[in-house]
Order: C-alpha cells, then structure tokens, then sequence
C-alpha cells in the first residue's frame, strides 16, 4: 500500500473513531436530564423561611428531629435545623424551606422548621419579605401550613407520589445553610420507607444532596411536579450523606387541608399493637410468604376491641389496599377520617381469610411505661433453653393481667433463636392460656416435634406472637 492509500485509511479511521464517541456522548447527554428549565419554570414557589425562637439553652446546633435509626457503630443524626445566632442574645434565628401551593399565600413547610416559633419571616424568590402566620402544624407528620398576606403569587403544581418509582429522577430546591434557591437532584432510592417513631409517615427515601436548611422545600419530579416535602436526613456529621427522606405529597397536602380547615388533624384510630410477620411466624401460620401485618395485642375499649378483630390476625389488606409490611398499616389508618367503617381482610390462623369492618376511632396521645422485672424462683426448661418463674401480684397489678409466666433467664437454644427475652410474659402457646409454670410446661410438651409453637408474650408494654422451634429439640 502506497504512503498516500495509507494515510487517508488512517484519517478515514480517525474521522469514523470521532463520529463514535460524539455519537456516544450525545446518547449520555440525551440519558441525563436537564433540570434548568424544571428550575427557571418552578423555583419561583419555593421560599425561604426565617423562624425567630427564644434561645434555651443558647449557644449550640439544636436538632430538629432525632430518631434513632440502628446501624453498627453509627451515631445517626436527623435533620437539624440552622441556626445563626448571637450568643449573647435570648433568641435564635433558624432557617428552613417551603414551598407557595396556592397563588393567596398559603405555603407548605416541616412543622419542625417553625416548632416554637415567635416571628416567622417568608422571603420570596423575588426577594420580598413578608411575615407569615401559622395556620396549623402536625408533628407527628412533620407538616405545617403558613399563610402570608399576597395575592397572585406562583405556586408549584402537586403531582402523585404513589406513581413514583425507585431510580426516577427527582430535584430538590431549597436553602440549605441559608443558600437561597438551591437545586440538588439525584434519584428515588426507595418507597414506604418507616423510620422510628415515625409511624405515621411512610418516606420516599432518596440519594438528593440535603442539607440542614433544606428542610420543608419541595422535591420535584421530572415533570415538574411536587411528589415530596423533604424532611429528614440520615447522618453522622449532621450534613448529607446519601440518605435523605422525603413526605409524600399525597399525604402532606391531605395533612395541609386539614390544618387549614381545623387547625388540627384528625386522624383515624385502631387500637392495636403490630408486629412484623416474621418468616418463621408465616410458616407457622400455614402462609406462602411473609407479608401484612400481625396484630399483637387489642387496647381495651378501643374501636378494635368492639369489633371482630382478634390478637393473632394477620391483617393482609385495608379498604382494598395489600400490605407488604406492617409499617403500611399506621399511615393508611390515620390519614382515614375518624368515624369511617373501614374494611380489613384478615387471615386467622386455623380459619384463613377473613372480612373485618371496624368503625375508626380518633388518634389520642399516648403515654408509654417501662414495666418493672422481678427475678425469683426461677425454674429451668432445659428443651428450649428458658429461665422460668411465676408471676408475682404486684406484676399481674401492673401489667393488668391474670395469667402468664416470667422468663427469668434465656440460655442458647431455640428460645434465644425466637426472639424471648429476660422479662418477657409467656400469655399463651398455640392460642391455650398459659397459667403457671407447670402449665407452659405440659403446653409446650404437647407441641409435636419440628412445628413451631406460637408464643403469645407480654414485653413491656406491647404485646408480641413468636414463633418457638421444636426441631432438632430433646424431649424433657
């Protein structure tokens, strides 16, 4: 091949090698989204918010919201808010994020960036300021609802939550660290997410960049609608790292029209304890897999206690809705208005599928107490591991129970496998009252080798099923 063959092969190769890779940077360019527009279109509704409180104690970074959320050699730390104070003042100055969902000035923001306010200052994206006032907040959902004195102002379109899916896109806007008008994107990590002492919020967790001032701003689809109020944070450092939790729109705007109707929400009550269906418990159950939701224990006189519903069902669905997990349960009740016949289908052991219709109650606050554990006459039940005792009177008096027997101690075995604790109340095995000691003895003799027994237990003061394995056990 001549020099001149030769070198338009190679430019030829060249050119054919550049058209590649623009072609290939055009399809990445054409996989990622451009938010600019999202942002010039929609950012003028978000706004910046200004809390003045009194300072008590002065001097620190105080935290907003701190449930504990278990992790190996982890020290959690939720949203916090900003403060920039002076420290010689008896106030401090916070700073959060909202969002205008009508053009008359009512905005929507965490009930934890305006908690004890005394002046709520909002500026606009068109730097206005005006004062705001407090319609409502609800602290168990962590929504409020202000109210500024305008007219004609932009407001963000309300999307869909529940059309959300896990790995979309979703922006965030806000003010983190006093940085108005902020935007942040990244993707929705997961959904129904329910995180300790949160009951009532089922989050979309995302990977969107939050930082302490975010909190209350609006998350954004790629439509440019609001699916999210964002919230809280995971963190060690008090700043981002990659968890970020945000309130579904759907059931903040519902908490939002109640708190400017009201002043309050009101939400529905149901009166039980639930626990997680375990695997072992489903194959005890007879169900194909883990799901719904197990109900533990019934208050008395609650809306559940007048119904059919039994401790030991497994509630599947409520009002037509499947429940993967327990933690479904709680949200799906209190934002269902009090007073409402609601249908739950239910599987009862032995039976199978039920039809339960319970008339709601009204949620009321709750006080939870930490039961005294006495140790005595301990008596060992080499089978399945456990330290056993008879209850005393003063315990029967606390707890408000007849029956039951204490675990005074638990060795390696099935038991400790179960989940049983030191101080535990063994109520029941296989639905059979249990009376003493000698009497969950002959319950748990009768049990037939390699079927679990389900144990109904007190601790503290929840009511929890367990399931005991028999396999591989020595007789007594």
């Amino acid at each position: 091949m001549n020099p001149a063959a030769a070198a338009i092969r190679r430019t030829t190769g060249l050119f054919i090698l550049l058209c590649l890779v623009a072609q290939s940077a055009q399809a990445a360019s054409r996989e990622l989204p451009d938010f600019s527009r999202l942002v010039t279109l929609h950012g003028m509704a978000v706004v910046n918010i200004s809390v003045t409180r009194e300072v008590t104690p002065p001097g620190f970074l105080s935290d907003a919201q701190t449930p504990t959320v278990p992790g190996e050699n982890s020290s959690p730390d939720f949203t916090r808010r900003y403060f920039e104070e002076n420290p010689e003042s008896t106030e401090e100055n916070s700073l959060g994020s909202g969002f205008i969902i009508s053009p008359d000035g009512y905005i929507l923001t965490c009930a934890h960036v305006i908690d004890n306010a005394r002046h709520i200052l909002v500026r606009l994206s068109d730097r206005r300021e005006m004062s705001a006032r407090l319609v409502g907040s609800d602290r168990r959902s962590d929504v409020a609802l202000l109210k500024i004195d305008a007219t004609g102002l932009p407001a963000v379109v309300i999307g869909n939550s529940n059309k959300l899916h896990v790995g979309e896109w979703v922006l965030a806007i806000g003010s983190p660290f006093g940085f108005d008008s902020s935007a942040t994107a990244g993707i929705v990590s997961a959904k129904g997410r329910t995180l300790p002492n949160e009951n009532y919020v089922s989050f979309i967790q995302t990977d969107v960049p939050i930082n302490p001032g975010n909190s209350g701003g609006p998350l954004f689809n790629l439509k440019g609608e609001v699916v999210g109020v964002n919230s809280q944070i995971y963190s060690g450092t008090g700043g981002f790292m990659g968890l970020s939790f945000a309130i579904p729109i759907d059931a903040a705007m519902k908490i939002g029209e109640q708190l400017r109707k009201e002043g309050r929400v009101r939400r529905g009550w149901l009166g039980v304890s639930l626990q997680e269906v375990s695997r072992a418990l489903a194959n005890a159950y007879g169900l194909n897999k883990p799901r719904g939701a197990l109900v533990s224990d019934i208050l008395p006189n609650s809306p559940a206690a007048k119904s059919d519903l039994r401790p030991g069902d497994i509630v599947l669905d409520f009002e037509g809705r499947p429940l993967a997990r327990s933690t479904d349960l709680p949200p799906l009740v209190g934002l269902t208005a009090p007073g409402t016949r609601a249908r739950f289908t239910v599987f009862r052991r032995n039976q199978g599928m039920q039809t339960v219709v319970i008339t709601l109650g009204e949620l009321r606050e709750e006080n939870t107490v930490r039961p005294p554990y006495r140790r005595e006459n301990s008596d060992i039940h080499s089978r399945f591991g456990l330290a056993l005792s008879e209850m005393t009177a003063a315990q029967q008096k606390y707890f408000d129970i007849d029956h039951g027997v204490t675990v005074a101690g638990v060795d390696d075995g099935p038991a400790r496998d179960a989940g049983l604790r030191t101080g535990d109340v063994i109520l029941e095995v296989d639905g059979r009252r249990v009376s003493d000691v000698s009497g969950l003895r002959r319950l748990l003799e009768l049990v037939p080798n390699g079927r679990p027994a389900v144990l109904r237990i007190r601790r503290g003061m929840t009511t929890l099923f367990l399931a005991l394995s028999t396999a591989d056990t020595p007789s007594p």
